[in-house]
């Protein structure tokens, strides 16, 4: 098997992919908001993209003539959809406007436009003259990639740009995977722009084939990505609006086992108890980017004091004993049937963990159990 057969097999496999990862999103979904639909559309106009390419590489070819040359470009529809995903997913769509509509409108009069063509070469054309439809094609695809170049840039500058119009968001996600896929689609973008080139020059399909295997893994990614990470969100804004009524009851505190030391005194059990009631009371704990300069500073001691406060009082160093709360906090949270149709990893997020890592490392360390271990045992319970 040589690597054009290689390539043409991941791209019917990816389509296939693509075409289930559609269905199966519209069957499962309850509602499908425009974050989802836009999301979906992105990895199905990819299948569609993938689906003609692998046909015509092929060699599956219609009878019909108008069939045969009439070549739609599902990619021009690719970018606009996913930009409308990150329209919606950043939450902005009431500040910039989407392209999906002008997309489609130049779609259909680029169809237009070849079935106009195909019909001329058919029934009018002497010569019966094909090159025309190809010269068109070659035409379509650079005005065409033009317009996704700037879909493409206008996404750069939303994310890299514009993130005051986004900053709730950044409250739920850093969106480090999003830039990450511009930056690999820049790349992506270069590969199209060498086999357009290659190809007006020489003519060789296979100019097109490292372009279409990097699009397809980069873009079902995204697909699959996006889907993952819109999910954790939503979970996430509705668990932090039900934290009003979740506070920690119990004081870790009361687990605490105090060493022997000369720093134990009246002063310090003061100081230690203010300490607590702030992590409490304001739910610091709960904060990804708490640290132990940011909390000494709100409570105007100095990092290195409260550092020994903590190794004193609790028996833990800084991590741990902030980790201990959070722990505490996620553990109310899935022995608690109301949860249940929230993530794992939502909930470990929202209790201030700033990936599923580190929660299920810390869960584990202070339970003995998975986090996943430890909800359905409670589930069974209750």
């Amino acid at each position: 098997m040589n690597w054009i057969a290689i390539i043409n097999f991941l791209l019917i496999a990816g389509a296939i992919q693509g075409f289930i990862f559609f269905a199966v999103t519209f069957l499962l979904k309850k509602k499908i908001g425009p974050v989802i639909l836009f999301l979906t559309l992105t990895v199905l106009f990819i299948s569609l993209n993938n689906l003609q390419a692998w046909l015509i590489d092929s060699g599956y070819s219609s009878g019909l003539f108008y069939i045969k040359h009439m070549l739609v470009p599902w990619y021009l529809l690719i970018l606009p959809s996913f930009y409308s995903f990150l329209v919606h997913y950043l939450n902005v769509e009431e500040h910039l406007r989407t392209y999906i509509k002008l997309a489609l409108a130049i779609l259909l009069f680029e169809l237009l436009i070849r079935s106009v063509l195909i019909a001329y070469v058919y029934y009018g054309s002497t010569s019966g003259d094909v090159e025309i439809i190809a010269t068109y094609t070659a035409v379509e695809e650079i005005i065409n990639a033009v317009f996704s170049l700037f879909i493409f840039l206008k996404a750069i500058i939303l994310v890299f740009k514009k993130s005051s119009l986004y900053s709730e968001i950044l409250g739920f996600d850093d969106i480090k995977w999003i830039k990450l896929f511009l930056i690999l689609g820049s790349a992506v973008f270069l590969l199209w722009i060498i086999a357009i080139a290659v190809f007006n020059t020489t003519g060789s399909e296979s100019a097109y084939y490292p372009l279409r295997l990097a699009t397809s893994v980069l873009l079902y990614w995204i697909g699959y990505q996006g889907l993952f990470r819109y999910t954790i969100i939503q979970d996430r804004i509705l668990l932090r609006k039900s934290f009003a009524n979740q506070l920690l009851e119990k004081d870790p505190s009361d687990r605490r086992s105090i060493q022997k030391s000369d720093f134990i005194n009246e002063k310090h059990d003061k100081s230690f108890r203010v300490l607590e009631k702030h992590i409490l009371e304001h739910q610091k704990y709960l904060d990804q980017l708490l640290s132990m300069e940011k909390l000494a500073a709100e409570l105007s001691i100095s990092p290195g004091h409260l550092s020994k406060l903590i190794n004193a009082y609790s028996g833990q160093n800084f991590s741990d004993y902030i980790n201990e709360y959070r722990i505490e906090q996620a553990k109310k949270l899935l022995s608690d049937p109301t949860f249940k149709p929230y993530t794992i990893v939502a909930i470990g997020l929202e209790c201030g963990f700033n990936s599923k890592s580190t929660f299920y490392l810390a869960f584990k360390k202070f339970t003995g159990q998975t986090p996943s271990d430890f909800r359905a045992q409670h589930m069974d319970l209750s």
